[in-house]
């Protein structure tokens, strides 16, 4: 299979886990077939793998969050990189293309495109499998997967088939709709649209053409920021009369809330917290390495990170995102292609980062031009480079570098720093990139 998974969004209706860099399917909560916690992304890849050792998986997301999957997905994955957001049928038009031009993936293969977060079990992924024989047999341009819907919801379109078949035509769609309406629809044998679809590269690569005027998958990267911003549904499905849909009757959750997310979780508890036993349907995420102590709560959800802390009732967890709006954007905890950074201390004239390396890793080489920095070693060992002078370093060690110094840092094992950054003007895009050799 051709598998494109969308990872965009910022999700912050998940704060304070959750941010543009790094974002809700990154949060590690779920628990893997060894007991160790893996985030949305992991889970998902996981088990496409699992079902088809081969898949050839690309991921559509922002270039923030490219670090952050090279660091849980490793160096090998697929990705598409959107220079910035354009919405779905732009992102996906730059996927197919990317698939076409840059893999090799020809124009009468199937790609399967679904989302990287809904908290799914393994009958879905098998679902993609038969959705991905179905568009192969080109009976219809694309072929959607309908989910079977157990509530009456507002959050979601819906898709109005010819009948009640397995798989069936698509005679129509409906928007976003109030509770009453829904539960209509619903009664007709409508089904909630998931955005989880597939068709043969070449027909999204003919609808590309038709809408936007570019060449192929670089002249398309290049007018990328130029391109309307528009959905895959408005752009192309709705627009397209020849649709079959497939019901999925599986358990599919759309985990965009603490709410929805506390539902699919396992355990009461991710982190350093304990609930005393009046505690009643309350969820504890803690990412920071101080304890939290809940007693006598009730239908409650408490988030902590180094971003802030969220204390809140359930139900109104998700009407988070005006008051998150406006908070300090301000990262402090990132993970990159490289390993994870933590700010520990912001003042006027300094900025206080732990940096861990994983081992076989290093930083990009690089200069600022309005700041100086000094690190010190706390653990591992490793070697630097500074304006071209390799040294090795070992806990204890202090190297500094001053304003317009080009340096970087190797990890032989796991190597963590602190970081002292010192200037009027510090700001993340004070950064020159250089190859080692200059």
């Amino acid at each position: 299979m051709n598998i494109i998974l969308l990872s965009g969004g910022s999700g912050k209706r998940l704060w304070p886990l959750s941010n543009d860099v790094r974002s809700k399917q990154f949060i590690k909560i779920f628990r893997d077939e060894n007991g160790e916690y893996e985030s949305m992304v992991q889970r998902m890849y996981r088990s496409i793998k699992k079902i088809d050792a081969d898949a050839n998986i690309t991921i559509a997301t922002a270039k923030t969050q490219v670090s952050e999957l090279l660091n849980q997905l490793g160096e090998d994955i697929g990705i598409s990189v959107e220079p910035c957001r354009r919405d779905t049928f732009p992102a996906i038009a730059l996927a197919t293309s990317y698939l076409h031009d840059v893999q090799g993936v020809s124009e009468d293969e199937t790609v399967v495109v679904c989302p990287v977060d809904p908290y799914v079990n393994a009958d879905y992924f098998e679902a993609l499998k038969k959705l991905d024989q179905l568009a192969g047999e080109g009976i219809s341009n694309l072929t959607l997967m309908g989910i079977e819907p157990t509530y009456p919801s507002e959050k979601y379109g819906y898709i109005i088939p010819e009948d009640k078949n397995d798989v069936s035509r698509v005679v129509t769609f409906r928007e976003k709709p109030d509770a009453e309406t829904a539960a209509g629809y619903i009664a007709q044998g409508a089904l909630w649209n998931g955005g989880v679809f597939a068709y043969k590269a070449g027909y999204v690569l003919q609808r590309a053409h038709e809408l936007i005027d570019f060449k192929d998958y670089s002249d398309l990267y290049g007018k990328y920021e130029t391109l309307t911003k528009i959905s895959f549904d408005y752009a192309v499905v709705e627009k397209e009369n020849n649709i079959r849909v497939m019901r999925f009757s599986g358990d599919w959750k759309d985990l965009g809330t603490w709410n929805t997310l506390t539902e699919a979780m396992n355990e009461n508890v991710v982190g350093d917290a304990v609930l005393n036993q009046t505690c009643e349907n309350v969820h504890v995420l803690n990412s920071l390495d101080v304890p939290i102590l809940c007693m006598g709560l009730k239908d409650v959800v408490v988030s902590a990170s180094p971003e802030g802390i969220l204390v809140s009732d359930k139900e109104q967890s998700s009407y988070i995102k005006p008051f998150v709006d406006k908070f300090d954007d301000q990262v402090m905890f990132a993970e990159k292609s490289w390993g994870s950074y933590l700010v520990l201390d912001v003042e006027d004239e300094s900025m206080t980062i732990k940096i861990t390396l994983n081992p076989g890793h290093s930083m990009n080489y690089h200069s600022h031009n309005r700041r100086d920095e000094v690190w010190t070693v706390i653990s591992g060992r490793g070697r630097t480079v500074v304006d071209g002078m390799e040294q090795p370093v070992k806990a204890g060690d202090v190297i500094t570098m001053a304003a317009g110094c080009k340096h970087t840092v190797f990890a032989d094992t796991e190597l963590k720093m602190i970081e002292v950054q010192l200037g009027r003007d510090i700001d993340r895009n004070d950064k020159v990139k250089y190859k080692l050799d200059e």
